[in-house]
């Protein structure tokens, strides 16, 4: 098991995790986000890259604790374009986002809403992490010594933080934010600090206040020092960042010397991962411009094993894009040939096995203990449509067990919502078109092949041409005919394929139809 782990880029990032942090009876590796807006595929790759890492832990034996934060106690900044009652989500920028009601009228809070919708699919695709949710954090006061440690070391965070600034902090900056009690925004300013547990701010509402932040939970820290502390609090082992977090000077850099200069902690070991994009759409996902696609609407399309492969087969650095197009198909396919390589069904060079091999297990969300069934998710495209979303129907050409339901329902999704034009298709009862008297010929010998024998698709490709050379037609035209009579569209799926997945007696029964 050893030789094998090293293949991998997260069975790489595991031994590294242990050599800087050390032997431990456990190790924690961390992941979170704010819930500004939907959280999206994009985001999605930092809990991917910490679930990959806490399953290469775990296969060395070790004790992981997978804990995710919401950041639920950030300010409302910008009210994402996707939102309905936008005008109501302005009047809380500034607030809490966990003090933000919740638009679609159905959970606590806009939070509540957004958290829940990422929280529900997560199991789905094998990721079950511990959540922690920032506003309780803060609102219980359990951050009060932390809160108390960064205010004390200001100038310290202050000396960290303006190396990297054009316009440095001057020193009536402090650490943290408070949120009014009486507005409720954090647009305020401290005033005094008595240097333990009590502040003095004053906010743009008019109202002036103390407050002692071990029994009053509306004092935050800033996202610099935020996060820091947080390594500290939770003995933080490992967490990525992406490339915005990542820059000379960002957030990660600040961080490390932060949490080493006021908590004398270690920052956690560390992985840059880039921008996932979705293939025909211009430019990164954006929370704020509400262009996103989520978690949910990639599961309507993908397994879950099937979407842990496009992750497990790519290293965080390097940008790779999500397809919902025709790609989709590749992308099956892809996953099925790695499947068959795992159990030694393909065979595959030497020094390439170890690597798909492990890719495989970490795609896997259970293991199989054999060759599981494989069935064709271009094949159930086609067979879908012919039995227009019948599942049952299609369940009847295989075994009928839960993958091939699943890929069945999947596939339909697919054709419904986003398969390019090309591939949809309606079939018909009748040829109701009018036929070059060329075309008839070779549709009728077409009718004929099939009832003297059974094909495969190869042999019955094969036979086509035999039909273009006897009929005297061209092998585009022919096709082209065949397509129109079936499908009432000049192309299509893979005739031979087509043909077969509506069956030969229905085919049969069809171009009898041709006068």
């Amino acid at each position: 098991m050893e030789k094998k782990e090293q293949f991998h880029w997260a069975d790489e990032a595991a031994e590294n995790v242990i050599k800087k942090k050390g032997k431990k009876p456990s190790y924690t590796v961390a992941a979170g986000i704010t819930p500004s807006g939907r959280v999206h595929i994009g985001n999605f790759r930092e809990i991917m890259t910490v679930e990959l890492v806490s399953k290469a832990l775990k296969d060395k034996g070790k004790k992981v604790r997978f804990i995710y934060s919401w950041d639920d106690y950030d300010r409302l900044r910008k009210v994402p374009e996707d939102m309905p009652k936008q005008d109501l989500l302005k009047k809380y920028m500034g607030n809490p986002i966990v003090d933000t009601p919740d638009v679609y009228g159905c959970h606590k809070s806009y939070a509540e809403h957004l958290e829940k919708e990422l929280e529900e699919s997560l199991p789905l695709v094998g990721i079950k992490p511990e959540f922690i949710y920032q506003s309780k954090m803060y609102m219980q006061c359990k951050y009060a010594e932390q809160i108390k440690v960064a205010s004390n070391n200001k100038d310290k965070i202050i000396k960290v933080l303006n190396k990297y600034r054009e316009e440095h902090l001057l020193d009536d900056w402090w650490p943290v934010s408070i949120y009014c009690e009486k507005c409720k925004k954090d647009d305020t300013k401290i005033l005094s600090y008595d240097g333990n547990y009590e502040l003095t701010y004053s906010c743009e509402c008019g109202y002036e206040g103390k407050i002692d932040f071990r029994k009053k939970g509306n004092v935050k820290l800033s996202w610099r020092v935020d996060w820091p502390m947080r390594w500290f609090y939770e003995k933080v082992d490992f967490e990525p960042g992406g490339k915005d977090h990542s820059t000379a000077g960002g957030s990660y850099d600040t961080g490390k010397q932060i949490v080493k200069d006021v908590w004398n902690y270690d920052a956690p070991d560390y992985i840059m991962y880039d921008f996932v994009n979705i293939k025909g759409q211009g430019g990164k996902m954006s929370k704020s411009k509400g262009n996103v696609v989520t978690l949910k609407s990639c599961l309507e399309i993908y397994e879950p094993e099937v979407l842990r492969f496009l992750f497990a087969g790519t290293r965080p650095n390097t940008e790779f894009s999500i397809s919902f197009d025709a790609d989709v198909l590749k992308i099956y396919a892809d996953f099925d040939k790695l499947e068959r390589i795992y159990f030694g069904e393909e065979e595959l060079a030497k020094e390439k096995l170890a690597k798909q091999k492990r890719i495989y297990e970490l795609s896997s969300i259970s293991l199989p203990k054999k060759m599981p069934f494989q069935p064709s998710f271009r094949h159930l495209s086609m067979l879908v449509q012919i039995h227009k979303g019948n599942i049952e129907k299609v369940l009847d050409y295989y075994q009928k067990d839960e993958r091939t339901r699943r890929r069945a329902e999947l596939a339909w999704n697919w054709i419904q919502k986003y398969a390019p034009e090309e591939f949809r298709f309606e079939l018909q009862e009748k040829v109701n078109i009018s036929l070059k008297e060329q075309e008839k010929k070779a549709l009728r010998i077409l009718s004929k092949k099939l009832k003297e024998k059974d094909y495969d698709e190869e042999t019955l490709f094969e036979e086509f041409y035999s039909i273009c050379q006897e009929a005297n037609i061209k092998n585009t035209d022919f096709f082209a005919a065949a397509y129109k009579v079936l499908i009432n569209k000049e192309k299509g799926p893979r005739l031979a394929s087509l043909i077969l997945a509506i069956g030969k007696d229905k085919i049969i029964k069809l171009l009898e139809t041709i006068k």
